[in-house]
């Protein structure tokens, strides 16, 4: 039977998992992992130019995760602010704009600064989008957006019965990004983690054991291959 399916994603979204495992696992800090873990991100984020795909959204540092030590919070926000410093001038030269999503108010001043800087200077760029979610929780998204929506209704300043799909997109943090097409999980656990749950109501699935340090472009390729072996129904 023909598949219809787009072969390649427009949008690829990854929960990359595993970096404290890949570290604990070979006898090192966890932070090791994390960086490590950066790494991999240049790699696919080359991967995806290279396949014509046009957003790629990763799922960096969850709401949940404050409640790591204060140690590896500390760590992981170190990486975060070098990764901001250092990775920008090849972000602008490959043509990427970088947006951040999440609630970045509880991130730490310096860090917003960085932020709102990376975000400027990438934001005329338009060969492809990275989207970070940071300080990232979904329920949360949807709860604010359900509380801007429903603040618009009581003053009067919007109609309820306009409030469809479309609008409540608008008040995502993914607001003018489309769905993903592809997600892709790292590490070995099958489950969405509270990840753009409105967002990936027909994503397509695609989970591995391979750790996120390990996780390379032969090991994203191979999952596009499995994507586009889909055939995407969206309910039909």
């Amino acid at each position: 039977m023909p598949h219809s399916f787009n072969k390649t994603p427009n949008h690829v979204a990854i929960i990359m998992d595993g970096n404290g495992r890949w570290a604990t696992g070979k006898g090192l800090p966890r932070e090791i992992g994390h960086k490590k873990g950066a790494e991999s991100i240049r790699e696919v984020m080359s991967a995806c130019q290279d396949a014509g795909i046009k957003y790629l959204t990763i799922y960096a540092f969850s709401s949940e995760n404050w409640q790591r030590s204060d140690h590896e919070v500390k760590k992981l926000m170190d990486l975060l602010r070098y990764y901001l410093t250092h990775e920008l001038a090849s972000l602008k030269k490959n043509g990427v704009s970088l947006h951040i999503i999440g609630d970045v108010a509880v991130l730490p001043d310096d860090i917003q600064h960085l932020i709102a800087k990376a975000e400027l200077e990438t934001s005329h760029n338009s060969k492809s989008v990275l989207n970070i979610a940071l300080s990232y929780g979904s329920r949360h998204e949807i709860i604010n957006a359900c509380k801007s929506i429903a603040f618009q209704v009581s003053t009067g300043l919007m109609d309820p019965n306009t409030v469809n799909e479309v609008l409540f997109s608008r008040y995502l943090y993914t607001a003018n990004i489309p769905d993903p097409d592809l997600l892709i999980r790292t590490g070995g656990e099958v489950r969405l983690s509270n990840f753009l749950l409105w967002q990936c109501a027909y994503t397509e699935l695609y989970f591995t054991d391979t750790l996120w340090p390990d996780f390379n472009k032969d090991h994203f390729l191979k999952a596009l291959a499995d994507y586009a072996a889909r055939e995407r129904k969206f309910g039909k």
